[in-house]
């Protein structure tokens, strides 16, 4: 849009005119005689008083045109001089200023082509020097992005707040494999994205406090485990390590490593098939070896060929079953490899974390017996803990139980963990009817009951009572762990850390604070863009295609995009098909709008929106809210507002026309994808230059769009 600049030139130019031609009438009215002006006023009441307006409209005329002309060679040009200058400088090094306006403003064009041109020079001199050390990078980022890629396990890096900042194909892998995109609770890995959308919550929280509780431990390599269910239903086992960082080495991130356990599981049925073999094969020969023994301890005076008889039944049922119980260790020896889901701890440890669940979930008092240092069990601490906190909960609402404690001790090959509480008696049936009952904490419910966890451990529970002292306690009975032995360590030669490549990634993300007061260079975006049946969404035209791609820490994610044909289940005009191609047969089998808008919505999560001319945009997503039940409140940035305010005084604010300026190539025109991606690449040319005007925060760039006049633009 044209700066309204040249109607004030004009304007001015007028008034400037009259304002000479009331001084120069008023001047001579005063300098007339008494006759002179009589003359001079039957002048003007004459028939030649038509004239003399048709002069003075002349004169404004011509004082309005020589103002614009003055404005275009001088003001106007100079400030388009100015915007080109400031793209060249910030946004787009190859370009070149235009050689418009007066005579003088074309020669300090020309200088600045120039000066242009040897800039380029130079930094193409340079860019020869640095090309060596460029190399040595790119071979430093390809050897890591080859081990990466290598690994058997998948590798999720995240920051503390759960930001995804590194992840690995085999993590994209095992997290999508079996998960149904077109579901709306799709959760894709991508950079920058929430882990606990992919893992649980929960679990994550609960792995991160047995970590603290490892380093109040004095441990200097802590790491946990747990199992987790991915979107595609495969399970998972998880190792989580941190990563330390500072001089107090305080935790920066964690390194989730995934891998499958669907081998794993296996095994757990071949050891099932293991035991039934075993049963099966060795009932007989056990059977025929007892009879033969007890027939030879029955008749201590057996005839010598009878007993020996005997004794060949007993040497052939041994060696029999020997062959049975080797074949079977062989075809099973896969099954005789660990637990699944269990792990050894120390019970100070769980009690621990067991304690702050009940003291954060219920708000309770907690007291705690500290068991023996030495005491170990080999536990799903997460389930145990979701198991106690569960029945204190029980205990919390049903019987207003306010104060608990926990202790625990060895005996045998067994721990004894005991919730106890004072002065309720509950019913004998209560811990039988809550055995089955899904295990809550909090608000939150899932779907693993008392008996799970039980059958899980191979333990037991069961509920006691000391009436005389009115004290009462369910009791945990699960198998002794072992504790780690210690192992010879060799002491780290002192020398520098080996470099291997750089990427920044566990530097936090500013994720903190009122969305408005975050700079734009902190926020992740989701760059867009819609082709329709038509241009008025309000007269029915419906989406026939959604592209999307993800600008995260200022990087265009090219591989992370969202691309979807729309069935609109109406025709489209022939002038929308010459534009982007898409003809209504190619849209029969594709999902509706109220399949596709979901998916959208959960891929634009916790992101901020971009589009060229984005009121069109939003306008077809609004419409749809009241069928999707879907609400895109996002805040949202205008690539077409945002180059009304960089340049003011440019002719053209049309993508193609921004993307010249900018030097951003155009491919794919026309498809949502292609315009999405030219967008983002605008967008972030567009960056600098806001900076350049001072404006940094999102608040600030949304607030200088409204002023713009293209901000009135309606559909």
């Amino acid at each position: 849009m044209r700066s309204r600049a040249p109607l004030t030139w004009i304007g001015a130019g007028c008034a400037a005119a009259l304002a000479l031609l009331a001084a120069a009438f008023a001047v001579v009215a005063l300098a007339l005689s008494e006759e002179e002006r009589a003359a001079l006023s039957a002048l003007l009441a004459s028939e030649r008083a038509p004239l003399l307006a048709y002069g003075l409209a002349l004169l404004m005329v011509i004082t309005a045109a020589v103002a614009h002309w003055l404005y275009r060679r001088y003001p106007l040009a100079a400030r388009q001089l100015a915007e080109e200058a400031r793209v060249l400088l910030v946004a787009n090094p190859e370009h070149s200023v235009s050689t418009t306006g007066a005579a003088e403003l074309r020669e300090l064009a020309a200088v600045i082509n120039q000066l242009a041109a040897r800039y380029r020079q130079s930094e193409r001199e340079l860019d020869v020097r640095s090309a060596e050390a460029r190399a040595r990078v790119e071979e430093e980022r390809d050897r890591f992005a080859a081990l990466m890629s290598e690994l058997s396990e998948g590798v999720v890096v995240c920051n503390t707040d759960g930001r995804v900042l590194l992840y690995n194909a085999r993590a994209a892998a095992l997290l999508a494999e079996g998960a149904d995109s077109r579901k709306s609770n799709y959760a894709p890995l991508g950079l920058g994205r929430s882990i606990f959308g992919l893992l649980d919550r929960e679990q994550v929280a609960h792995a991160l406090d047995k970590i603290h509780q490892q380093f109040a431990r004095g441990s200097d390599r802590p790491q946990t485990r747990f199992i987790a269910a991915a979107p595609g239903g495969r399970a998972l086992r998880v190792q989580v390590t941190p990563y330390l960082a500072g001089a107090e080495r305080q935790v920066a991130g964690m390194v989730f490593t995934l891998d499958d356990l669907s081998g794993v599981l296996g095994r757990e049925d071949q050891q099932l098939r293991l035991l039934q073999s075993l049963a099966t094969g060795a009932r007989a020969s056990v059977a025929n070896l007892r009879a033969a023994a007890e027939s030879l301890a029955a008749e201590p005076r057996m005839e010598e060929a009878q007993r020996a008889q005997f004794v060949g039944i007993v040497a052939q049922e041994a060696r029999a079953l020997t062959e049975r119980l080797n074949i079977a260790l062989a075809d099973y020896a896969d099954a005789l490899k660990g637990s699944l889901t269990l792990e050894d701890m120390r019970v100070v440890d769980l009690l621990a974390i067991v304690r702050r669940r009940l003291q954060d979930v219920l708000r309770v008092v907690v007291d705690l017996e500290p068991p023996a240092e030495d005491l170990w069990v080999r536990v799903d601490s997460f389930g145990l803990a979701l198991a106690l906190s569960s029945l204190a909960q029980r205990l919390h609402t049903d019987y207003g139980v306010r104060r608990f404690r926990l202790r625990a001790h060895a005996r045998g090959r067994f721990a004894e963990i005991d919730l106890v509480w004072l002065g309720t008696m509950v019913g004998s049936d209560a811990l039988m009817l809550w055995e089955g009952e899904p295990l809550t904490s909090g608000a939150e419910q899932t779907p693993l009951t008392l008996k799970d966890v039980l059958q899980r451990h191979g333990g037991e529970v069961w509920y006691q009572a000391d009436r005389p002292r009115q004290t009462a306690w369910f009791r945990f009975l699960l198998p002794l762990g072992e504790a780690p032995q210690p192992t010879a360590t060799q002491r780290a030669v002192p020398g520098p850390r080996p470099e291997y490549y750089d990427f920044d990634l566990f530097e936090r993300l500013d994720t903190h604070g009122a969305l408005a007061e975050r700079r734009l260079s902190s926020l992740t975006y989701t760059v867009f863009d819609t082709e329709t049946t038509g241009l008025e969404p309000s007269a029915g035209d419906e989406i026939i295609s959604i592209g999307a791609v993800r600008i995260v820490n200022g990087r265009l994610l090219k591989h992370e995009v969202f691309e979807q044909l729309v069935n609109p289940r109406r025709p489209i005009s022939r002038e929308s098909v010459q534009v982007h191609g898409i003809e209504a047969a190619a849209l029969a089998h594709e999902p509706t709008i109220e399949e596709v808008l979901p998916r959208f919505h959960r891929f634009c999560e916790d992101t901020v929106l971009v589009a060229h001319n984005a009121a069109f945009d939003m306008r077809f997503l609004q419409l749809k809210e009241s069928k999707t039940g879907v609400r895109f409140e996002h805040p949202v940035l205008d690539t077409l507002l945002l180059s009304a305010i960089v340049h003011p005084n440019q002719e053209s604010h049309a993508l193609e026309a921004i993307a010249a300026r900018l030097g951003v190539r155009v491919i794919g025109r026309h498809t949502a994808l292609g315009d999405a991606l030219v967008t983002g690449e605008v967008f972030l040319r567009l960056l600098p230059l806001l900076a350049e005007r001072g404006i940094v925060t999102l608040g600030q760039a949304l607030a200088a769009s409204r002023e713009t006049y293209l901000a009135r633009l309606q559909y």
